[in-house]
């Protein structure tokens, strides 16, 4: 691209008239003279006269370099040092220039970017992003209110003088002893809520090591402080499906609470076969039908899920559903893989949230992430059996869709019908935009790494369609290990709106069992550094 004139101005705080001089220039990108400015403005003294600060002006290709002439007076009665003014002027300006050069070029070599991906040619947009590379650019990426921090020694600090808490224990309320299918502890959890719930003061929900019987409960918010509900035993779900007629989609449902820790090393069982066994997905016979959620998060600020086992949902598993600033931690979500639609930790509308340390194996994605969803992080995840971790699906319905700031930074996926994957269907609008893939281990993964903007979750075939997401910007770092399909990478973008912005960086996918591994491209544009195997055909 032709580059318009670099004019640097060089003017004293005298100025009646200036004079010119032409410098030309050697077409070196300017960038680093923004950072240098500051500093360039106080080393041009010239003896008795004032100094003579630096203007930049961008962007260049020829070089002004304007001196002013002091009054006529002045400089017949200073004409040395006028002189020597102009010499140190042009002195410290070629200088100046060449300092900007070295700069620039070494800025440009520390960023592979610089190098590799060209705005117009690959859609990588610098200020919406500014590294791929660089591992910093995450580092803050979740940033939590102290008050949720704080939640983490809640449960600990009963009754002292500086956090008040009562405890309130669900045995208190009376349990069934028969433990039989009929059991009922429903209204026992909603009066220790409602009790808990509404003290001015922090509350701890113990729930002793037993095993509880539940209907559908609604823990509904706002509460008057801080609550904590320490799980020790195990809830199980209601296995009458006409429980259920009120609210077919939620089990467990926390509604609009603030600073809420759930934790405790118990249980929590959906007793989802009934539901998986009358699922048209397993007998085609059946009309579809709604499933329940067995954990759902909806519109929780401040919240703290860890330490738990959630197995055998009824569909879903847990779900943070419109909620912000979310830690969720070694909890271990099991359901048998043929069990239909039972993900593993799905997030919708939900911001700034971090989940570590957990082991996945459902029917279904072990992590889903779909629209509304901004700052989302994943560390030290396992996965396997399931269909991976996704970013989808979007679009669907002919929907607009947007999600943003994802990292997977360290998983390991094994057997799984996917790898890491991003999911939208045709017809759709709006991006899914800043994502990282990066330290993934794959053993024995079918479709390790795809990107399907042609994804058709039907019976019939999705029509054709013009319009799609946007995916831009997305970065897949150091991932390894073995395909179970002879496709490793498999980029199935839209001819419309092809993929912009990727970005291979150490990739080594082999094919199980010593055969050839491949790649398939349509409509990327992406780029490679270091070793990359598969390459696209």
């Amino acid at each position: 691209m032709p580059r318009d004139p670099v004019v640097v101005s060089v003017i004293s705080g005298v100025t009646s008239h200036a004079s010119k001089v032409m410098l030309k220039d050697t077409q070196p990108s300017f960038l680093s003279f923004l950072s240098l400015y500051k500093y360039t403005k106080n080393i041009m003294t010239f003896s008795s006269l004032p100094y003579i600060p630096l203007k930049f002006h961008f962007p260049c290709n020829n070089l002004l370099l304007y001196l002013s002439d002091y009054q006529s007076s002045f400089l017949q009665e200073k004409k040395y040092l006028v002189i020597m003014a102009l010499q140190r002027a042009l002195l410290y300006s070629f200088f100046i220039i060449s300092i900007s050069i070295i700069s620039s070029y070494s800025c440009s070599q520390e960023d592979p970017l610089n190098n590799y991906l060209e705005e117009q040619a690959s859609g990588y947009d610098s200020q919406a992003y500014p590294s791929y590379i660089d591992d910093g650019g995450f580092k803050d990426l979740i940033k939590l209110r102290s008050d949720v921090l704080g939640l983490q020694t809640f449960s600990k600090e009963r009754g002292s003088k500086s956090t008040p808490v009562i405890t309130v224990g669900v045995k208190d309320f009376g349990v069934k002893d028969d433990g039989g299918d009929d059991t009922d502890d429903t209204e026992t959890f909603e009066r220790a809520w409602k009790e808990a719930c509404s003290s001015p003061e922090g509350a701890i929900i113990v729930v002793p090591e037993y095993t509880y019987r539940l209907k559908p409960i609604r823990f509904q918010g706002p509460c008057k402080s801080n609550i904590a509900l320490q799980v020790h035993g195990t809830i199980e779900a209601s296995c009458n499906q006409s429980d259920y007629k009120k609210d077919s989609r939620h089990w467990l449902l926390f509604d609009n609470v603030e600073n809420l820790l759930v934790e405790g090393g118990g249980t929590i069982d959906g007793n989802g076969k009934i539901w998986w066994e009358n699922s048209c997905k397993v007998n085609k016979s059946l009309p579809c039908k709604e499933a329940p959620t067995a954990v759902t998060f909806f519109e929780c600020q401040n919240l703290i899920v860890k330490d738990l086992k959630i197995q055998n949902a009824q569909q879903m598993h847990v779900s943070f559903k419109k909620s912000n600033h979310v830690l969720v931690s070694n909890l271990t979500v099991t359901s048998p893989e043929e069990s239909p639609n039972t993900d593993g930790i799905h997030i919708t509308k939900t911001q700034n949230i971090q989940i570590t340390d957990s082991v996945i194996g459902t029917g279904d994605d072990c992590i889903s992430i779909v629209s509304g969803s901004h700052n989302v992080q994943a560390k030290g995840i396992t996965c396997g059996p399931g269909h991976g971790i996704s970013i989808g699906s979007l679009g669907a319905h002919d929907s607009k869709d947007h999600v943003s700031e994802v990292t997977v930074n360290g998983a390991k996926l094994s057997g799984t019908a996917n790898g890491v994957r991003i999911k939208t269907w045709q017809g759709g609008s709006g991006n899914v935009s800043n994502i990282k893939f990066q330290n993934i281990e794959m053993n024995k993964v079918t479709n390790p790494i795809i990107i399907d903007q042609n994804y058709c979750d039907q019976d019939k075939p999705c029509k054709q369609q013009k319009s799609a997401l946007q995916v831009k910007n997305v970065v897949y770092k150091n991932i390894k290990g073995t395909s179970a399909s002879e496709v490793a990478m498999r980029f199935d973008c839209s001819k419309a709106y092809p993929c912009q912005g990727i970005l291979l960086q150490d990739i080594n996918l082999e094919r199980a069992g010593d055969r050839t591994a491949k790649a398939l491209c349509n409509n990327v544009k992406l780029a490679t550094l270091g070793v990359v195997y598969p390459k696209c055909s």
